[in-house]
């Protein structure tokens, strides 16, 4: 358990180096790069906020769900998710010209 919660923490802050930032705008282009920081920011912020209002307002078991929100890696699911539903978007936009 500690392994893998220094694991995703070691993940979290390797992803925001400059060099692997730099890689993935080269690879995947701006789009992408746009829908994973925003993706990161949900995860590690909005999150969080979200369940510290429902523990405050719903129900106390939402408290635990704020460090488990840090912890919990969702971005391998979702941003591909994500990355699909644009590309989706985008190629019926360039049908329709």
């Amino acid at each position: 358990m500690i392994k893998a919660v220094r694991n995703n923490i070691k993940h979290k802050i390797l992803f925001w180096k400059i060099p692997n930032l730099k890689d993935l705008f080269i690879k995947y282009g701006l789009p992408f790069f746009i829908i994973l920081i925003v993706w990161e920011i949900v995860e590690d912020v909005i999150f969080p906020i979200i369940f510290l209002f429902l523990g405050k307002n719903y129900d106390p078991i939402f408290y635990t769900f704020i460090p488990a929100s840090w912890i919990i890696c969702l971005h391998p699911i979702a941003v591909p998710l994500l990355w699909s539903v644009w590309c989706y978007f985008r190629n019926r936009k360039d049908k329709q010209k």
